[in-house]
């Protein structure tokens, strides 16, 4: 049996707090006042409507009762659809006034791309007399193709100064159920100016085969016969959820913080806190805040028409305001606690996707355990965690981002990344594709995730130290040369504040409380475990490496400032680099006993298999973040053994395995 819970809960209260994301009345309203003052006309569209968050230090004397809530503020990007011009607006919400209203400079980057913006392609595409005949050089009309209109990257392209670009792919599309990614219209593409709603040119580098074979994976004719030996699983929790949600703020066994979304970030954890058995329950703080807040996707084949390919779905794309609507039983199991994602339109109008935000418990296995040889204890725990996630589809990708809270403090993020594959027409030999079905290329390409984690790790104080595994010589005290220690290098400041990961000596990232202690007097502290892949397999010369700084190391450390929000700057469309993280630490501000932010580089780079089509299996991306000295010992003692009514017994029968006992000595 699978139950969802009532999207309202007894006791709950609907109050925002201060972070709290803005409700369909407060999105409403801020679009009134920016109407009310003028701002707002009818070739305006409202590109992005958000939380503007109050400084830090302001929330949290809010939250200890020593200040005033701060005020409720949006941020609102504007765009004048007729002329290109676009604005950076802050609307007071508490006060009903516009707080700021700056023209953005497009020179250093656009506001993200409309789905309004998306959609006039095809008719720009249809009324081009030079498209259409390319196309009818391959034998092919308007009608038989549909476009992919993508991000277009910044490249100093003559005639592109100052206008707002977007590049264009055809597939062809045989039938309506028929998926056009199986059919590229490869050596060709076209770049268009959506404001004046014309393509400025038409890239006809090579009249390569359209492939044929159908991917049409959705369609039961074209699947093997279904696989009838698989039974059901059931995921009962016969006593409820053990988790308690008022509003937005959730509590779960030790662990209590609020949720938020965003039409940038998406999925957001605030203030993630562990009450510590051993101190009375006292709740000691871990993260102050966590998002995903950018992704770039870059692709490795260098044809003219293919070479900028690179895609950031978070500041290009708003990769939230594509969350899906989750679905009981298919995208998640058991007992479900659903949230809504309440968002803008274009038009500066509330939208609410339901079931955006899916939370639930599982079982993960053994917790700890012992049978001891000297004592006959034989104590066995089992662990679950608690499953936070959303899934956003950005075109032909399907991203699922998962974040686990542990019963023994650990926290992780694993990326889940599944959808089909970005396809070109496969030329023999090509060292930067694979070939996935016949003529069906897939070029290679990266899917680099940044993670930005506003720590506060006991407190605010603290600093971030990289450990290694060092091997020791034999000497005098190593005679026998099995000894091994870890070399500790504190980051002193934001000049040392990029890493890299490095496998060949284990290396980790302890983020340390300067000021707090455990019971054997060592800093309180949490470690970052990285994933060891590539950081961006591009040139250092490359465009994408200048815009996409944050994807050449696997982690930064930044002094925290409440206007340092994204890892590649604020306006990421067409942006020509340099913003963001390189100019965030450029003032090389102390990272010793400060109020720090993390910024975690970590994602696949993926050559494409055969088995990644016509849909890809999920591929899995994640990093890892445990207590480390932040107790004073295992935090999980307090976790109580299952009732027997819930352990299996052995039995003997078909698909059985015998029980044997086995006794292992230790010397």
């Amino acid at each position: 049996m699978t139950t969802e819970l009532p999207l309202t809960l007894p006791g709950e209260t609907t109050a925002p707090g201060p972070l709290s994301s803005l409700t369909a009345a407060e999105i409403a309203s801020a679009s009134r006042i920016l109407r009310d003052a003028g701002a707002v006309t009818e070739t305006t569209r409202f590109v992005y409507v958000g939380l503007l968050e109050p400084d830090k230090a302001d929330v949290l004397a809010a939250l200890a009762g020593s200040a005033p809530a701060p005020e409720r503020e949006a941020r609102v990007l504007l765009l004048d659809v007729a002329s290109g011009a676009s604005v950076d607006a802050a609307v007071s919400l508490t006060r009903g006034e516009v707080i700021a209203v700056v023209p953005i400079d497009g020179s250093r980057g656009q506001v993200p791309i409309l789905e309004e913006e998306f959609e006039a392609i095809g008719a720009v595409m249809a009324a081009d007399t030079g498209w259409l005949s390319a196309l009818a050089k391959r034998g092919l009309t308007s009608e038989q193709v549909v476009y992919a209109p993508l991000s277009p990257g910044s490249y100093d392209i003559p005639g592109e100064e100052g206008r707002r670009i977007i590049r264009v792919f055809a597939f062809r599309m045989d039938h309506a159920e028929d998926h056009p990614w199986a059919h590229p219209v490869d050596g060709l593409c076209a770049y268009v100016d959506v404001i004046a709603r014309e393509v400025t040119q038409v890239v006809d580098a090579a009249e390569l085969p359209v492939p044929e074979e159908p991917g049409n994976f959705h369609l039961a004719t074209e699947r093997p016969a279904p696989l009838d030996t698989l039974k059901p699983i059931s995921i009962t929790q016969p006593e409820g959820p053990s988790y308690r949600v008022e509003g937005d703020a959730v509590t779960w066994a030790n662990w209590s913080f609020s949720l938020g979304f965003d039409a940038r970030e998406g999925l957001i954890l605030r203030n993630l806190a562990f009450a510590d058995p051993d101190q009375g329950g006292t709740v000691r703080p871990v993260i102050y805040r966590a998002s995903i807040a950018e992704m770039v996707v870059p692709y490795a084949d260098p044809s003219p028409t293919r070479y900028w390919q690179n895609y950031f779905d978070t500041g290009e794309y708003l990769f939230g305001r594509f969350a899906n609507s989750l679905t009981l039983g298919c995208d998640c199991l058991g007992e479900i606690r659903y949230f809504d994602a309440v968002l803008s339109d274009e038009f500066g109008r509330p939208k609410t996707v339901e079931n955006a935000i899916c939370m639930h418990e599982e079982d993960y296995g053994t917790l700890w355990k012992h049978t001891d040889m000297f004592t006959s204890a034989n104590e066995v725990r089992r662990s679950r965690r608690l499953v936070i996630s959303f899934f956003t589809t950005v075109g032909n990708y399907d991203y699922g981002f998962y974040w686990y809270l542990y019963l023994d403090g650990t926290i992780e993020c694993e990326a889940k990344l599944t959808g089909i594959l970005f396809t070109s027409a496969y030329v023999e030999g090509s060292p930067t594709a694979s070939e996935v079905a016949p003529g069906l290329g897939a070029p290679y390409h990266q899917h680099l995730f940044s993670a930005r984690l506003d720590m506060m790790v006991d407190g605010l104080a603290n600093a971030v130290e990289e450990v290694d595994a060092v091997r020791l010589p034999v000497s005098a005290t190593n005679p026998y040369g099995n000894a091994f220690t870890k070399r500790v290098t504190r980051i002193a400041s934001e000049a040392d504040g990029a890493r890299d990961a490095d496998a060949s000596v284990g290396r980790t990232w302890h983020i340390v409380n300067t000021e707090k202690t455990n019971r054997l007097g060592r800093p309180t502290g949490y470690v970052l475990h990285a994933e060891q892949n590539p950081t961006l397999m591009a040139d250092p010369s490359a465009t994408v490496a200048a815009r996409a700084t944050f994807t050449t190391k696997q982690l930064w450390v930044t002094q925290y400032a409440s206007d340092e929000r994204y890892p590649a700057g604020e306006f990421v469309n067409q942006n020509p680099g340099g913003d963001g993280l390189p100019a965030y630490m450029a003032a090389d501000r102390s990272l010793d006993g400060e109020d720090i932010v993390l910024w975690h580089t970590f994602g696949p780079t993926h050559f494409p298999r055969v088995e990644d089509w016509p849909v890809m299996p999920v591929d899995y991306a994640k990093f890892t973040l445990k207590p480390y000295g932040f107790f004073g010992r295992n935090p999980a003692l307090n976790v109580p053994a299952e009732a027997p009514a819930h352990c299996a017994p052995g039995r003997h029968g078909d698909g059985d395995h015998t029980h044997h006992d086995h006794t292992y000595h230790h010397g």
